[in-house]
C-alpha cells in the first residue's frame, strides 16, 4: 500500500521545499500540550465525503490510526446533515457556515433556473453562470451562490492576519468550506490540483504535488493487500443484468487511469500530502493569529459510488484513510503545531441494492427507468394534451420543475397531475409542492426527530428549489442502470444518508463519547466559541455544543 509519508516524500523529491519543510521522518517529539482555555494556532476542518455514521460505527473498533485518534476526543456518533438533499455541495456548505441549505442557498449539487438565456438551464452549485460560455458541466468555479459567510471569513474579518486555506478532492468541497476570498484554495479537476483564485502564485507545494500525482497516474496501480478483517467483505456481487459486479476490487488500475486513481485510497493520500506540505510551506499555525485549513477528502465518496459501501473496496479505503490521517497528524506533531481538529462528513451513503437484498433488506431496489421527471412529464403531457418538456429534473429523487413555457392554468393542471402520479407510485414515499414547503417552518428540534416535510424544508430555497420535491422510499436507489456509471449513491432523506459522525479533538482531549443527536450546523458556532468570535444567533441555524468540551459556549 501507499502511505502518506511516502507520497509526501515523493513530492519533496520532485521539487524540494525551503529549509523549513524537510522530508518528514517518523517523529519522536510529543504533540504540544494545549488547553481548551486557549485558542489553537491552527484549526483543521476535515470532511470525509460519504463517511456515514453506519460506516464509522462498524469500523471504529478497528481504527488505530488518525481516525481512531480523532475519535478518541469528543465523538458525536449521531451527528446529522439534517436536510433531505443529502448531497456533496449542500453538506459541505453546512460545516463551516452554521447554516442549513434553506439559508445558505446551496440546495443541491445542481438545480435548474428555467429563466436563463443559455440552453443549459442547469446550474452547478459552485459555478458562476454569468461567465460567458459557462455551463453546468463546463463551468467557471466560484462561491457566488453561497449566501452566508464561512468561519474562515469571520476569522479574517476579526483578525486580518489569519490565513484561510482549503484543499480538497472536489471543487465544491473546497469552495463551500472556504467561501469568499481565502488565501489559498486548491482542488482536483480530474488531472491536477487547480485554483479558481485570481492572481495567486502557485505554491511550490502544489507544483510538487501535481508532479507527484502525474507520476502516480502514469504508472499502473498494483492491487492492494487485503487486511485480515476485509476478507469476509471480499465477495463478488452481480449488479443489474449481471454486466457489472463489485465486492472484490483491490484498486488495481491501468497506467494513465485518472478516474481509477480518483476512486482509490491514493487520492485521499495525495490530498492529505498536499495539505501537509501547504501547512509547512505557509507556516500555518506559526503566525500571530489562528489560521484555518479546510480539507475535503473525496475518495470515500468515489469508492462508495463505484463499488458500494459494504465490500472489500470500502474496507480497504477506510483502513487506508485511517493510516494516512495518522501520518498526517504525526507530521503536524513533528512541527509542534498547536492545532485543533473537527472531522465530519457531508452526507452518508447506502450500499448497492443487490447486496442489501443478500443481507436481508428485501425492499432494496433500483428505481424504474420511467420514474424520471422527463418520463413522468411525457406521460402527463400526453394525458393533458400538452407539448414541451413538462417536468424538468436531474433525478427521480429531489427537485422537479414545471416547464415555465406553459400557461399558468396548464402549470396548475400539471402540478395536480404530477402530485397524483408521484403519490400513487410504489417507489415514492412523499412529494411536496412548493406551497406546502413554504408553510413549513425551518426545524429547530433535534434533527433525528424531524418529519419528512421538515427535512425537505431545510433544503428549500424559494428562488432555487423546484416546484415539487420528490422523496423516494427507504432503500430505493435512484440509479436504474448500474452498468452506465455509478452503482450506488446517496441523496435521500433517510438516516443512512443523513447521519454522520462529528468528532472534535485537541491535544490532551479526554475521551467523550456522545449519543445525543446534534447537527452539522452546530460545528461552526462551536468552533467560533473556541476562537472567541461572537456570532449573532439569528444569523445561523446551529448552536454551540458545550458537550464538545473544546469551548465555553456563550449564553443565547
Amino acid at each position: 500500500m501507499h502511505s502518506l509519508l511516502a507520497l509526501t516524500a515523493t513530492a519533496l523529491a520532485v521539487a524540494p521545499l525551503a529549509a523549513q519543510a524537510q522530508t518528514p521522518q517518523p517523529p519522536q517529539a510529543q504533540p504540544p500540550q494545549a488547553t481548551s482555555a486557549r485558542a489553537p494556532k491552527l484549526l483543521i476542518a476535515i470532511s470525509v465525503d460519504q463517511l456515514s455514521s453506519d460506516l464509522f460505527d462498524e469500523y471504529r473498533p478497528r481504527l488505530t490510526g488518525g481516525l481512531g485518534r480523532i475519535a478518541s476526543g469528543t465523538a458525536f456518533r449521531n451527528g446529522f446533515q439534517g436536510h433531505s438533499a443529502s448531497e456533496t455541495c449542500p453538506g459541505h456548505s453546512t460545516i463551516l457556515t452554521g447554516a442549513h441549505p434553506s439559508r445558505s442557498g446551496i440546495i443541491a449539487n445542481n438545480w435548474f433556473d428555467l429563466s436563463q438565456a443559455r440552453s443549459d438551464k442547469a446550474v452547478y452549485c459552485a459555478e458562476d453562470e454569468r461567465i460567458s460560455g459557462s455551463s453546468s458541466s463546463n463551468y467557471t468555479v466560484s462561491p457566488v451562490h453561497l449566501k452566508v459567510p464561512t468561519l474562515g471569513e469571520l476569522m479574517k474579518a476579526a483578525t486580518p492576519a489569519t490565513r484561510s486555506v482549503a484543499v480538497a478532492g472536489k471543487d465544491r468541497a473546497a469552495v463551500m468550506m472556504s467561501g469568499q476570498r481565502p488565501d489559498q484554495r486548491w482542488y482536483w479537476n480530474g488531472k491536477a490540483y487547480v485554483t479558481d483564485l485570481k492572481g495567486v502564485a502557485v505554491p511550490v507545494s502544489v507544483a510538487a504535488a501535481n508532479q507527484a500525482v502525474a507520476m502516480l497516474i502514469a504508472a499502473p496501480g498494483l492491487p492492494l493487500s487485503l487486511p485480515a478483517d476485509c476478507t469476509a467483505k471480499a465477495r463478488s456481487v452481480a449488479l443489474g443484468d449481471g454486466k457489472v459486479s463489485v465486492g472484490t476490487g483491490r484498486f488495481e488500475r491501468n497506467a494513465g487511469d485518472a478516474r481509477g486513481f480518483r476512486a482509490s485510497p491514493a487520492f485521499d493520500g495525495m490530498t492529505l500530502a498536499l495539505a501537509a506540505r501547504l501547512i509547512g510551506e505557509m507556516r500555518l499555525g506559526k503566525g500571530s493569529a489562528t489560521d484555518i485549513i479546510a480539507i475535503g477528502l473525496s475518495a470515500t465518496d468515489y469508492v462508495g459510488h463505484s463499488f458500494g459501501t459494504n465490500g472489500a473496496e470500502m474496507c480497504l479505503q477506510l483502513h487506508s484513510l485511517d493510516r494516512d490521517l495518522g501520518d498526517f497528524l504525526r507530521l503536524l506533531d513533528a512541527e509542534r503545531i498547536d492545532y485543533a481538529i473537527v472531522l465530519t462528513s457531508d452526507h452518508g451513503g447506502e450500499d448497492v441494492p443487490e447486496r442489501l437484498r443478500l443481507n436481508g433488506v428485501a425492499a432494496a431496489a433500483r428505481t424504474r427507468a420511467d420514474l424520471t421527471p422527463a418520463a413522468i412529464g411525457k406521460a402527463i403531457g400526453a394525458k393533458l394534451g400538452l407539448s414541451g418538456p413538462i417536468l424538468i429534473g436531474e433525478s427521480a429523487n429531489g427537485d422537479v420543475y414545471i416547464d415555465t413555457g406553459l400557461k399558468a392554468a396548464d402549470r396548475r393542471r400539471v402540478e395536480v397531475a404530477a402530485l397524483a402520479a408521484y403519490r400513487a407510485d410504489p417507489q415514492v414515499e412523499a412529494v411536496f409542492a412548493r406551497a406546502e414547503l413554504e408553510r413549513v417552518r425551518v426545524p429547530t428540534a433535534s434533527p433525528d426527530k424531524w418529519s419528512l416535510a421538515e427535512r425537505a424544508r431545510a433544503s428549500f430555497d424559494p428562488r432555487r428549489s423546484g416546484d415539487l420535491v420528490v422523496l423516494l422510499k427507504r432503500n430505493i436507489t435512484p440509479i436504474a442502470d448500474p452498468s452506465r456509471g455509478y452503482v450506488a449513491t446517496h441523496g435521500s432523506p433517510w438516516d443512512y444518508d443523513r447521519r454522520v459522525p462529528i468528532l472534535f479533538w485537541r491535544s490532551g482531549a479526554v475521551a467523550n463519547d456522545r449519543a445525543e443527536a446534534v447537527s452539522a450546523v452546530d460545528i461552526m458556532p462551536t468552533l467560533a466559541a473556541l476562537l472567541g468570535i461572537r456570532v449573532d444567533p439569528s444569523s445561523i441555524d446551529g448552536r454551540c455544543l458545550p458537550a464538545a468540551g473544546i469551548a465555553r459556549c456563550p449564553s443565547r
